[in-house]
């Protein structure tokens, strides 16, 4: 069905916009790159696919937190974020969010 995903900086409570992502499927023991997007006002991102089908494999989300947080003024710890996870079933909906913070971050498969 799809893909999405959602940053909600939780240190200011609000969503973060304009965060680059970028979509890696592995496949033949590589990461192929299928996508990228950044995170629109509400900090959703909706197009990562990029026309590509969801298929049953494992992703890797990308996320270039360290120019978000530049743009803050704010040091972070992590100047970028990876999360890997795996698609089981292509035909559900698969929304992966990250809650982040300059020192920390937690992500969990949303609805």
């Amino acid at each position: 069905m799809g893909l999405s995903t959602h940053i909600l900086d939780t240190h200011l409570g609000r969503p973060a916009p304009n965060v680059a992502i970028v979509l890696y499927q592995h496949r033949d023991g590589a990461w192929h790159k299928i996508g990228s997007a950044m995170t629109d006002s509400d900090g959703r991102c909706r197009t990562l696919l990029a026309g590509h089908a969801l298929v049953a494999a494992d992703y890797k989300l990308h996320f270039e937190t360290g120019p978000y947080f530049g743009g803050l003024q704010t040091r972070t710890l992590y100047p970028y974020i990876e999360v890997v996870f795996t698609v089981a079933d292509p035909e559900q909906h698969y929304h992966v969010p990250l809650l982040l913070a300059a020192n920390g971050y937690s992500t969990y498969r949303g609805s």
